[in-house]
């Protein structure tokens, strides 16, 4: 007799046998070296590669550089779906507004670059992308509001609890390789146009949609401090703060992966080195021919700060606001918090972001 069960325990025990064939899968390839690729997933492999290991670049994409019009395509895609996230004040600092995009729907920022290239997609072309991260879900979200095909391609070693998560959305998910670097590397090759996280102009103008609320939200002169990883966030509110003309724009690095302003320094895609970090929104080397130091040069200050300074960040946005952000999402926190700042006007700081697993935020709240 054939066992009849139920959809929820068939779903679970497909989980297990595929944990059990990924597990055997990377017991075998466990020696393989890693590509080498620009931003990734911040396991053991892809961060070695990161630091410098040899391997196969990803060749350089034309990318266009986004303009005003594309800030004002961005803002009626995702005006259309988000509501403006709360920017509430704030006793950590004087005088200080903290932009929640903790409260989107997906938990973090990345779901308006994701709105925004979905929107932009010509009719009947599929949208590609690789992530196990918070553009990974973004771009979940959007197939979801807008019924586009979307293919999400992770390495078989993403989280499981993240691959979870994008696999709730109505997306082609596809598991290749043992990085980010090979997923991304195949995703590529896929029929459709693929979105970057952050080196896609319709990306980097929909993160520069927080202006757009800001500006309802905030007047006069600001400050605006926010977090840097490959650099879509920054270039995003860059874009908008050229409308303005009264906003300062501050990029917060992690101090050990600063490639987006060594490469602003240089005038092009440059590669650092790059140590650990729990905040893994933050690390990695961009890819070649990305666009964002373009938009961000001229324009947006950088500093950075250490894992010490965001842990301190997020400790004092609990204690103060009862607010749980990943390490990425209080980077901007951190770096006004240790005095690296310089404010003219309102300051209004960026938290981007809060998916963070329970172990990893207890330990980076966690007193010494």
């Amino acid at each position: 007799m054939v066992e009849e069960l139920d959809p929820v325990e068939g779903a679970r025990r497909r989980r297990v046998r595929r944990r059990r064939r990924d597990r055997r899968r990377d017991r075998a390839l466990r020696a393989a070296p890693p590509l080498l690729h620009a931003r990734g997933d911040p396991r053991p492999a892809a961060r070695a590669a990161r630091r410098g290991g040899r391997g196969a670049p990803v060749t350089a994409r034309a990318v266009r550089v986004p303009g005003p019009g594309d800030l004002d395509r961005a803002w009626r895609a995702v005006s259309a779906v988000l509501d403006p996230t709360p920017l509430v004040p704030s006793a950590l600092a004087a005088g200080a507004l903290l932009k929640l995009e903790t409260c989107q729907p997906t938990g973090a920022f990345k779901v308006r670059g994701a709105l925004a290239a979905v929107a932009a997609l010509p009719d009947g072309v599929p949208a590609v992308t690789a992530s196990a991260g918070n553009h990974g879900l973004g771009m979940g979200y959007a197939a979801a509001r807008s019924g586009a095909d979307v293919t999400v391609v992770v390495s078989t070693r993403a989280s499981e609890v993240k691959v979870d998560k994008i696999g709730e959305y109505p997306v082609r998910l596809v598991r290749h390789g043992l990085t980010y670097d090979e997923a991304e590397a195949h995703a590529v090759t896929l029929p459709g146009h693929y979105v970057s996280p952050y080196n896609d102009p319709a990306v980097i103008a929909g993160q520069g949609t927080i202006g757009r609320e800001l500006d309802r939200q905030a007047g006069g002169p600001l400050t605006v401090v926010a977090p840097v990883g490959g650099g879509g966030l920054l270039a995003g509110l860059c874009l908008w703060a050229r409308e303005r003309g009264d906003v300062r724009i501050v990029g917060v690095e992690s101090s050990v992966s600063r490639g987006v302003s060594a490469s602003v320094a240089a005038g092009r895609v440059v590669r650092v080195e790059v140590g650990e970090t729990f905040a893994d929104g933050l690390p990695g080397n961009l890819e070649p021919g990305c666009v964002t130091p373009e938009v961000i040069g001229g324009t947006a200050e950088l500093t950075s700060v250490t894992d010490d300074q965001i842990r301190t960040a997020l400790r004092r946005l609990f204690g103060e606001h009862g607010l749980v952000a990943e390490g990425a999402g209080a980077a901007g926190l951190a770096a006004v918090l240790a005095g690296q700042v310089e404010i003219t006007g309102r300051l209004v700081v960026v938290v981007s972001g809060r998916n963070i697993t329970i172990p990893t935020y207890i330990e980076a709240i966690r007193e010494n």
